[in-house]
This record gives structure tokens, C-alpha cells and sequence, in this order.
């Protein structure tokens, strides 16, 4: 297997950087081959911005979607976006790798996803007409292929329970799993996420998460992923793109009726 990490923390020497030392390593001690992007090591350019699209006129007015186009189909996309890119196609594997900072990602991941999940290959292409409405939900250049989140946050798990003040971690997740991974064609693979970092003591405490991370990293070819509706299979209306009525679970409201939890796959 091929694995891309994608990991954005500032301190190298950190728990996260500890995380990603025994997720490599349990990778390579099982034959599979590894590529990190160190997004803070590679002085990664976080903003999504002109110089992005060095053929684009000076001095016509930026317009992004049509400078992406452009530099798509003129293949003039800067040489640090290519190589992510290719990264990319290489795996079958990626993973983010994160702190949760203000309930998302941190600003240089996040810039990692606006600039490289660009017109072409993260979106903007595909069929559209009464029934497929364009290459995205399940479908797109990363179909095939699976993704995970690897996530550390200092709040307890009881903040993030049910009642919980912060709402679940599935709620909070859903933009970057759904909306990001899902989107451009990934099936998405349960996150591994540790609670609590701020307590955290080295020793036991951190063998003991060391361990539950490489078990969770055992199951990746076998465990199934999060069965989210894929937009053009039959569960939501062309063009509105709203769920059809009837597809959910009694009760289920938000984003927990975008996952089908039915065993059966839905189809046109």
C-alpha cells in the first residue's frame, strides 16, 4: 500500500510529531511505502492568491475560477502544487494529520487544500444532465482511493459526547471528511482522534495511545469506510441536490441523513 501523510503541526518535536513517527513506522514495518508532506518543514504557501497563476494577465481582473481553468488545461500550475498533486494520484492512502485549532484545521492545511484540490483535479470537471450533476460526492480523480483524519485536540471526550458543549466530533468533522475527502472521490475511513493531549503524560499514557493509533492503522484495508450518499446514485434530486424524501432514518436530522445507514447500496 502507498500512503500519503499530510501533516501540519509547527513543532516537529511534539505529541503529533510522536504520532506521525509511530504511523510511519508501522506503515514501513509492514512493507508499505510512505510519503510525508510536512506542510510547516516545506515553508508551505498557505493563501490561495495570484501568484498562483503565473500565465493569468497582470492586469486583468483575478477571477479564480477562470485562472484555474486556465492554468489547468495550459498546464501552468506552480511546480509546489504538481508535486502535492502527484503525491496524491501516487497513494492509495492519504491522511491528514492535525491538531483541531478553533474546530477545524490549521490556516497552512487548510491553504494545502485550497491550492491543491484546484480547478481539474479537486473539482470543476464532469458530465452534467438529468441525472449526474458533475463528478464530486463520491466520484472525481480520487475515486478508488481512501483517506483518514488523524486528529488531536486538548478538550476531554465528554466535551465532545452527545450533550457535550462542543457537539460530537462527527458533527465538527463533517466539513473536512464530507465536504473536503468525500467530495473529490474519497471513501473516508473512521478518524483516529485523541482527546485530552493536554494531560497527556509520557510514559504508559503514551504507549497505550501509540498502540490504539497502530491498531486503528491495522484495519485500514479491512474496516469500511463511512457510507455517505454519493450525490448521482439515486438519493438526491437532479439539479436541486436535496435528499429525496423517505431516504433517512426515522428522527435522523442535519448531516447524519447524508450517511445511508442502510446495508444495501442505493442506485439509480
Amino acid at each position: 500500500m502507498k500512503v500519503l501523510i499530510v501533516f501540519a503541526h509547527p513543532e516537529r518535536h511534539s505529541l503529533n510529531g510522536a504520532l506521525l513517527d509511530t504511523a510511519v513506522k508501522h506503515f514501513e514495518d509492514k512493507g508499505d511505502e510512505v510519503k510525508v508532506s510536512d506542510l510547516y518543514a516545506m515553508n508551505w504557501k498557505s493563501e490561495l492568491s495570484r501568484e498562483d497563476f503565473p500565465q493569468y494577465p497582470k492586469d486583468k481582473k483575478l477571477n479564480l475560477m477562470a485562472a484555474g481553468a486556465e492554468a489547468f488545461y495550459s498546464e501552468t500550475i506552480t511546480s509546489d502544487v504538481i508535486a502535492e498533486q502527484e503525491k496524491m494520484k501516487w497513494a492509495d492512502l492519504v491522511v491528514l494529520q492535525f491538531p483541531m485549532w478553533w474546530f477545524s484545521m490549521p490556516a497552512i492545511m487548510k491553504g494545502w487544500v485550497d491550492r491543491v484540490f484546484a480547478f481539474g483535479f479537486g473539482f470543476g470537471l464532469g458530465e452534467y444532465n438529468d441525472k449526474h450533476f458533475g463528478d464530486r460526492y463520491g466520484e472525481g480523480i480520487m475515486e478508488g482511493k481512501k483517506a483518514m483524519l488523524m486528529v488531536t485536540t486538548g478538550g476531554w471526550e465528554s466535551h465532545y459526547s452527545n450533550r457535550g458543549i462542543n457537539g460530537t466530533m462527527d458533527e465538527i468533522l463533517h466539513h473536512i471528511q464530507h465536504g473536503i475527502l468525500f467530495y473529490v472521490g474519497f471513501d473516508i475511513l473512521p478518524p483516529f482522534v485523541l482527546y485530552g493531549t493536554m494531560s497527556l503524560k509520557e510514559g504508559k499514557e503514551l504507549d497505550a495511545t501509540a498502540k490504539r493509533l497502530c491498531d486503528q492503522l491495522d484495519n485500514v484495508q479491512s474496516v469500511k469506510p463511512i457510507n455517505y450518499r454519493k450525490q448521482n446514485f439515486g438519493d438526491y434530486d437532479i439539479p436541486s441536490l436535496v435528499l429525496k424524501e423517505g431516504r433517512e432514518q426515522p428522527g435522523e436530522t442535519g448531516f447524519q441523513m447524508h450517511i445511508n445507514k442502510d446495508n444495501e447500496e442505493t442506485s439509480l
